[in-house]
């Protein structure tokens, strides 16, 4: 199977249908059990994934965890941090360890860090809106950002953002991939009326 590229991607299927699976696939975050995933594309961890802090550490270092990870030092790296750190707008709680942050807290992070690097695809799985509408407001506006230059993979089963964000559907059913050109096409055959 190969991925239409230089668009945005919508996975739409039932619940059971291998959605997460693929997009952890994507991410790296598990392997195939046969097969290869081949890329010249930088991919994102799915989007907003908060499962892979350290909560022992505070959300300063599991950020500066991850920028070592993707090879940034020095400079850079503490621009990384000071971006998810402003972006996040936990004061205090920043230097706290995570495991007493709330969810809500703990998704600030991960969408802060999520931005703060470049992608070619970011993925998200199951978008939701994060913290009070001023900070909902404020990461749909640095989303769209970021998506001026990069494109998305999203595991939806809303409609109306899957029309909103995306150019193509991949719909998913008993193991078979469907790609449709046609974004209403894709959601008819989602909903069952095509």
């Amino acid at each position: 199977f190969e991925f239409p590229e230089n668009c945005s991607i919508g996975l739409m299927g039932g619940n059971g249908a291998g959605k997460s699976t693929l997009m952890r696939l994507l991410s790296g975050a598990e392997l195939p059990d046969s097969g290869k995933i081949i890329t010249n594309k930088k991919l994102s961890w799915p989007l907003g994934l908060n499962g892979a802090f350290q909560g022992s550490l505070t959300a300063r270092d599991n950020a500066k965890f991850v920028a070592r990870v993707y090879g940034y030092k020095g400079q850079e790296l503490q621009e990384k941090v000071k971006f998810v750190e402003d972006f996040a707008e936990l004061g205090k709680f920043f230097d706290e360890p995570m495991k007493t942050y709330s969810s809500g807290m703990s998704a600030r992070i991960a969408f802060g860090l999520s931005m703060a690097f470049d992608f070619d695809y970011y993925l998200i799985d199951e978008a939701g809106a994060v913290g009070d509408p001023a900070f909902r407001e404020k990461s749909v506006k640095l989303y769209r950002e970021r998506l001026s230059k990069s494109k998305v993979i999203m595991v939806s089963h809303d409609v109306a953002e899957i029309k909103e964000w995306c150019d193509k559907i991949i719909y998913m059913k008993n193991g078979q991939i469907t790609v449709y050109d046609d974004v209403d096409e894709g959601i008819a055959a989602y909903q069952g009326k095509a």
